[in-house]
């Protein structure tokens, strides 16, 4: 028992590692806002999810986020991309998790990304209108964006994007799947994810 808590701990540990170094190579998609960055970084969350359970993916995600918090700062001053950044990832590797658990492959997982994918734009257009938004505008010192406009960023930049940055990251996560079926299935044995 010790010893697959402390393989989890370390494995927990490393899969952030890699999230984090992973989120410093992010881009901008051209259609969209140049704050939206794309990054592959959910990829070790989504690994440590369907291996070891859904706290274990939540935790690379906070692990994620507060090393580039510490390392690359905030130009507010607080972390405001970084809490949408673990809400996004969060909204996305859960509904993963529950759908995957019911049928234990290849089907579950991409039906459960299918929905990942939706439950993130979805959801963060609902967050970033009713929090990010406001308050990066307020941390920041800016005119606060509504009526129109606001409706228009969230519902032609934040939601498409998120449904693009879904997809890649949909197709990434389902190569690395397909490639490692046989050592995902042995983890999630040892950690009692059946």
């Amino acid at each position: 028992m010790k010893d697959t808590k402390l393989r989890k701990l370390i494995a927990v540990g490393m899969l952030g590692a890699i999230s984090f170094v992973l989120m410093l190579f992010n881009f901008p998609l051209p259609p969209f806002p140049a704050f939206l960055q794309v990054d592959f970084s959910d990829v070790p969350a989504l690994i440590a999810t369907i291996i070891m359970g859904p706290m274990a993916g939540i935790t690379v995600e906070l692990l994620k986020n507060f090393l580039d918090w510490i390392f690359s700062g905030s130009p507010t001053g607080v972390p405001v991309g970084h809490l949408a950044n673990f809400a996004t990832s969060v909204l996305f590797i859960l509904p993963v998790y529950f759908v995957y658990r019911r049928l234990l492959n290849a089907k579950g997982l991409t039906l459960g990304l299918v929905v990942g994918t939706v439950s993130m734009a979805v959801g963060m257009s609902l967050l970033n209108y009713v929090l990010f938004l406001p308050m990066y505008t307020y941390f920041l010192g800016m005119e606060a964006v509504t009526g129109t406009a606001l409706y228009e960023m969230i519902v032609l930049g934040i939601l498409p994007f998120n449904l693009v940055k879904g997809i890649l990251l949909m197709v990434l996560t389902l190569l690395i799947y397909r490639s490692m079926k046989g050592f995902i299935k042995k983890q999630q044995i040892q950690f009692d994810i059946k």
